[in-house]
């Protein structure tokens, strides 16, 4: 058998594989589990629907298809290998860190965790023991921790770009407390990936014709190879007060890149040095950690955008297929006048738009700073009366509350909108005054 046949084949029967296996169906699930409560969370604070979960689930299956393909790809020429026992290891890791926070659930961190494992591992005598702690030294040392790492790379590649290319398609406009406790408006930008792998796995295959290229990091493909299929998952949420959902998502996109080649780098230092195993796995989880720490200062050093000034309305998000839409207008930009009348409420906006019942025309100041001029006449039947989200002021009702850090929290709760008590509160106080 040729090699392009014997690929064909043990691709068809990864493929079979794949659709046998529980994770795909897992990771299928906890997206409509998420963007069902995106979309509740959207009715409870908005009273709109802004996302439909199926389209949602639709275009991120087949991001995810086209991300699994390139890393399936470039993993085989680069000689990446991950096998059935390292994906077990791998997510079981994930759903341990996940207990203590659950942005650990990404896989930067279980790799990482996993090859310092290894390394210390190779430092006992365990896997020369019998039962079950042997087997289990045993069956992690087999790993190919440089493989994995490099696997990881390649995710975070892949992702960067998935969010280059629609992570603000992904946001979610929410009223959220500022440091003070005064409401203010942001966007939650969060979209996951089912991505299914196909890797090529040195030995244990039935195929023999020689592969038609040398992986990068060759050896130990002698023994024959197969082709297997590991279900992954990629994903990213961020949250920003300060600036729009495109240049948050370049900004989130360039630390994921940035990320991915020095986890690369240390990761094929470490193929060719093992000894620099322990750097490579440090770098998995420092690297990561540190792409955190970079978003969380630079919307720490800024100041919050979705609020209203003295020119007018601040826009936080636009309803599709409404007036505001087809007008052209954009989240962060400040409604000015409307049929001519300065508007510096939600009363005095609605007012306006009586004026001319059949007829809108509106100053807008876009995110430039320049004024601009938006017109279009208003239809029987249109539900919204404009289709704008506005930015909160003190008569909003509800918030988002921070999402649960922990598995344990996840349990308890979910994030969802809270009843603004707190201002009733404080409205009460100034009457007392």
């Amino acid at each position: 058998m040729d090699a392009g046949t014997a690929l064909l084949t043990q691709w068809g029967q990864a493929v079979l594989q794949l659709l046998t296996q529980p994770y795909y169906y897992i990771a299928v699930l906890f997206l409509v589990f998420q963007y069902m409560r995106q979309i509740r969370l959207e009715r409870q604070m908005f009273a709109v629907k802004l996302h439909l979960w199926p389209g949602l689930l639709g275009r991120a299956a087949l991001s995810g298809l086209a991300a699994g393909a390139a890393v399936s790809l470039a993993g085989a020429f680069l000689g990446a290998a991950l096998t059935q026992e390292a994906l077990i290891w791998l997510w079981s890791t994930a759903a341990v860190l996940m207990v203590f926070r659950i942005r650990y659930l990404c896989f930067a961190y279980s790799a990482g965790v996993l090859a310092l494992l290894q390394w210390l591992v190779g430092w006992t005598p365990l896997a020369d023991a019998s039962g079950l702690a042997g087997r289990l030294a045993g069956s992690l040392e087999a790993i190919d921790m440089p493989g994995l790492l490099i696997l990881v790379a390649l995710l975070h590649l892949g992702e960067a770009l998935l969010v280059r290319t629609g992570g603000d398609k992904l946001s979610m406009p929410l009223f959220m407390e500022g440091k003070r406790g005064k409401l203010i408006g942001g966007y939650l930008l969060q979209g996951f990936w089912p991505v299914p792998l196909f890797i090529l796995v040195p030995g244990g295959g039935s195929e023999t014709a020689p592969l038609p290229w040398t992986p990068l990091l060759g050896g130990g493909w002698e023994g024959g190879w197969q082709v297997a299929a590991l279900p992954m998952v990629i994903g990213f949420s961020e949250l920003t007060r300060s600036m729009l959902p495109s240049e948050k998502a370049k900004h989130a996109a360039k630390g994921l890149l940035l990320y991915s080649a020095g986890v690369l780098a240390f990761a094929f230092l470490a193929a060719y040095v093992p000894a620099l195993l322990p750097l490579a796995a440090v770098a998995s989880l420092a690297l990561h950690e540190g792409i955190i720490w970079r978003s969380r200062a630079v919307e720490a050093a800024r100041s919050p955008l979705y609020v209203h000034d003295a020119r007018g309305l601040r826009l936080l998000g636009i309803v599709p297929g409404t007036p505001a839409a087809a007008m052209g207008l954009l989240p962060g930009e400040i409604v000015h006048k409307v049929n001519g009348v300065r508007v510096r409420s939600k009363e005095e906006l609605h007012e306006a738009l009586q004026i001319n019942p059949a007829f809108c025309r509106l100053e807008v100041y876009n995110n430039a700073g320049e004024l601009k001029f938006a017109q279009r006449a208003r239809y029987a039947g249109e539900h919204h009366q404009l289709g704008v989200i506005l930015a909160p002021d003190e008569q909003a009702t509800y918030y988002a509350s921070p999402g649960p850090a922990s598995l344990l929290e996840l349990l308890k709760r979910s994030r969802t909108a809270n009843r603004r008590e707190a201002a009733a509160r404080r409205q009460e106080a100034r009457s007392a005054d």
